[in-house]
């Protein structure tokens, strides 16, 4: 059976994790030069912050069920080249 994992290089991972920084920074000095309350700032902190974690578990889980299905289906192809071997043994006998 084929390993069918995603290798990411290196400089993919490297953009990755600077355009995120890069965006959190931008979003909270935006949030920082609000003409706002400070309570209306700490609520758009939170709802960044909530919105961004929200982000991650929603990718998170979207691809752990992509995987489960990846080997759900290689399980079965298993079972079914078994099956055909056992079958293809048994009309050689």
């Amino acid at each position: 059976m084929q390993d069918n994992t995603i290798k990411h290089s290196q400089n993919w991972v490297i953009f990755t994790t600077t355009s995120f920084i890069v965006a959190a920074v931008m979003m909270a000095i935006g949030i920082y030069n609000l003409e706002a309350s400070f309570a209306a700032k700490g609520f758009y902190t939170m709802a960044s912050i909530m919105l961004v974690h929200t982000a991650i578990t929603l990718t998170k889980t979207l691809r752990d069920r992509d995987e489960a299905q990846k080997f759900h289906n290689r399980l079965e192809d298993a079972k079914t080249e078994k099956l055909l071997r056992d079958v293809g043994s048994t009309d050689d006998a």
